[in-house]
């Protein structure tokens, strides 16, 4: 029998488990975005801006599942090649919003291509049908209300003094 305090195998952990198949899936479609000069990232963001139109930075990063810092670091060369622009609201000039330039439109248009041969590839490998399970179970995920349970959490970040609460009690022993 093993001990009590035993870890569990690697393979039994959820979230490993999908950071592992995120890894290989972004990196086969990253090679199919290559030529474009796309990574799967920068493409995401492109196709949910043209899906949107402009939208502000916050509503970008929430329909991405990002925190705004990960979101800006992936905007950068995004906006350093001209594919989107960023300027204020009309509604609230303190709200950034993002738009496509025609040189995005111009490469989404491209990357498109090598995304949908990318996606068919996919299916044919992994069945149609269980890519639609998939990103159905996937999505129900992102929409899930994953939170830590508050303090019974080890990793609680008490906001009032800015510090773990575990540093707290690995210091109290």
């Amino acid at each position: 029998m093993p001990p009590a305090n035993a870890l569990p195998p690697i393979e039994d952990c959820n979230c490993a488990a999908v950071r592992a198949a995120a890894r290989h899936v972004t990196q086969f479609y990253d090679q199919f975005l290559a030529p474009t000069g796309l990574r799967t990232t920068q493409f995401s963001i492109l196709a949910r801006i043209r899906r949107g139109g402009p939208l502000a930075i916050s509503e970008l990063a929430n329909a991405m599942a990002m925190d705004r810092t990960t979101l800006g670091r992936n905007i950068l060369p995004l906006e350093r090649d001209r594919l989107i622009a960023i300027g204020p609201a009309p509604s609230d000039r303190r709200t950034k919003m993002i738009r496509l330039t025609k040189a995005g439109e111009t490469r989404f248009a491209a990357a498109h291509k090598a995304w949908a041969a990318a996606q068919a590839r996919f299916e044919s490998v992994y069945g149609a049908e269980r890519s639609a399970a998939l990103r159905t179970l996937l999505q129900a995920v992102v929409a899930s209300e994953l939170t830590p349970a508050e303090a019974s959490h080890p990793s609680f970040l008490d906001s009032r003094q800015g510090r773990h609460i575990c540093r707290n009690i690995k210091n109290r022993r």
